[in-house]
């Protein structure tokens, strides 16, 4: 018998395999991080802690802006003591430690309180800036000159300077003068009367003080303008 041949039946195709889903990017793979919220409680306490601090500061800032009331001012009394480089016309100044201590050019120590006291009716102090030098020796030798007529009336006069008792002494006696020199190397009286200069040195003038401590005359001038201011004075009080 032919042998018969059976056919076999084709194979099944293989099963096409799912497609398979892209990766996600990072971005995507990675969700954000939300931010913890902050407790409520711990804002709700922030915010009063905020609006105390300001009105703590406000309240030091208003305190800070109003000044304090000023303290009254002592009334003036007629005998007090004028500030060095202060005193004027009119003024009663308090002759107790006055312009310090000073020396006469024969070295004898004095103090305005005490020349006035050994006065007749007052004191001229007439300022040089040095002993023996060409406008000093004009001034020095107008009120030596006028030395009569300005003393009648019981005004006792001074040369007064920051030179040394030996200067002032060699001073007066080339000059010949009737009158005292009196030495304040530290210029303390000088101050007091208002005719230092600053930083150092003494300003031409003159000063005149009567035996109470009332101030007659205070002002700068030049050597004849010294003279004739005293000379002026002392026609006015004899009227």
């Amino acid at each position: 018998m032919p042998v018969e041949l059976r056919k076999r039946k084709a194979p099944q195709p293989p099963p096409v395999p799912a497609p398979v889903a892209k990766k996600a990017t990072k971005a995507a793979a990675k969700p954000a991080k939300a931010k913890k919220p902050e407790p409520a409680a711990k804002k709700a306490d922030e915010k009063p802690a905020s609006s105390a601090a300001s009105a703590s500061a406000s309240a030091s800032a208003s305190a800070a802006a109003v000044p304090p009331p000023p303290a009254p001012a002592p009334a003036p009394t007629a005998a007090a003591a004028a500030s060095p480089g202060k005193v004027a016309v009119g003024d009663v100044i308090d002759l107790d430690g006055f312009g310090g201590e000073i020396q006469t050019n024969d070295g004898q120590t004095t103090s305005l309180k005490k020349l006035l006291g050994e006065s007749a009716s007052g004191v001229v102090l007439f300022t040089y800036p040095k002993a023996s030098t060409p406008g000093c020796t004009t001034q020095v030798c107008l009120f030596r000159d006028s030395y009569g007529p300005l003393t009648a009336g019981g005004l006792a006069i001074y040369g007064l300077s920051a030179d040394s008792p030996k200067a002032n002494t060699t001073f007066k006696e080339k000059q010949k003068l009737p009158y005292p020199l009196l030495c304040d190397p530290q210029a303390t009286l000088i101050a007091a009367i208002g005719l230092k200069k600053q930083p150092k040195g003494t300003q031409r003038g003159v000063f005149v003080v009567d035996k109470k401590g009332k101030v007659l005359v205070a002002q700068p001038g030049s050597p004849a303008g010294t003279v004739d201011k005293v000379k002026t004075l002392v026609q006015g009080l004899k009227k």
